[in-house]
């Protein structure tokens, strides 16, 4: 058995094996018997009492872990810049652990390096694609929390224009959270129940708003809790505050389509010019193999191949930064 052979067994069972224990986990997660019995107590113990059906159930998120295993959960907790990708996973609204996103990660990098041991590739061209596994996973969890919070920014002008009305009819910020909680749509709605419920449970409405800036990275969303913070500490009309927050959001959302409109010929041309050399580049392999193959059986088709990969890089970084326009 040659080098490669081994190389790609080696690379071939770490990359099985970290597939596995991600399953594993996430089976452990939502299939195990036993988190479903345990999940079912916890649901007969925090039912709604009979005698009072008005009074919502008290549900506290639980605190987040970074791993199920305490070992993992201990050796991550002492890596930098820990917390802020736990805030970013948090944030994409996905049932998905630290632990486990590396692991998928490393998982995609195994399995690319494998692919490339098997194919005969060289190794920086095999590092190289082997990269691309967790870039397009953070691409995907980024989409992922963009697309949230851009439901959320959405539907947060409504209701707090339904908060300022249900406290101009008497209620309570807490319980005008209550309303807006149960008539706007999800996941907006998920986000002020978890409000209401710690502010029912006894923690300041200043540190459950702070708690719902932080999951929420969204400055229409910060908007809101700065100035229902700073109406707490100096006074005033707290309902008017609100429905002047929710106009302001509104002319925001208003100009930020403006420009998405005027830049979307910017953005069409990125993407084609980002996708248009790959799309070529696979094109011909199918058309003609032996010429396409030359630029990594050749020393300098690969050198080639290493500077328009680096150039093209730093073009699509810059194309996606012009067309991202803060409003």
């Amino acid at each position: 058995m040659n080098t490669p052979s081994w190389i790609f067994a080696a690379l071939a069972s770490l990359s099985i094996g970290a597939l596995v224990w991600s399953l594993y986990g996430l089976w452990r997660q939502h299939l195990d018997p036993r988190q479903k019995a345990l999940a079912q107590r916890l649901q007969v113990a925090t039912l709604k009492d009979p005698i009072d059906e008005a009074e919502p159930t008290l549900k506290l998120r639980p605190k987040r872990m970074l791993s199920q295993w305490e070992w993992a959960e201990r050796g991550l907790q002492t890596f930098p810049g820990v917390a802020a990708f736990d805030y970013f996973l948090l944030q994409t609204g996905l049932a998905l652990s630290l632990a486990q996103a590396l692991s998928l990660a490393a998982g995609l990098v195994l399995l690319a390096l494998a692919l490339g041991a098997s194919l005969g590739w060289p190794v920086l061209l095999s590092l190289v694609v082997a990269m691309m596994g967790p870039m397009l996973l953070i691409a995907f969890l980024q989409h992922r929390r963009s697309v949230r919070m851009a439901l959320i920014s959405q539907a947060l002008p409504d209701a707090l224009d339904l908060m300022a009305r249900s406290m101009q009819a008497g209620h309570a910020f807490a319980s005008a959270l209550q309303v807006a909680a149960k008539d706007c749509s999800p996941p907006l709605s998920h986000e002020l129940r978890a409000v209401f419920e710690e502010i029912n449970f006894g923690i300041s409405v200043t540190q459950a708003l702070q708690g719902l800036s932080m999951r929420v990275a969204s400055d229409d969303v910060r908007y809101f809790v700065v100035a229902v913070i700073i109406q707490s500490e100096t006074g005033g009309n707290l309902a008017e505050i609100l429905k002047n927050t929710a106009q302001l959001i509104r002319e925001r959302q208003k100009i930020a389509g403006i420009v998405r409109v005027l830049s979307a010929e910017g953005r069409i041309s990125a993407i084609i010019l980002s996708l248009l050399p790959f799309a070529l580049a696979a094109g011909m392999s199918l058309l003609n193999p032996g010429f396409m193959s030359r630029l990594w059986t050749d020393p300098m088709g690969l050198q080639l191949v290493y500077i328009s990969l680096t150039l093209m890089a730093f073009g699509i970084l810059w194309m996606w930064r012009l067309i991202q326009i803060r409003v």
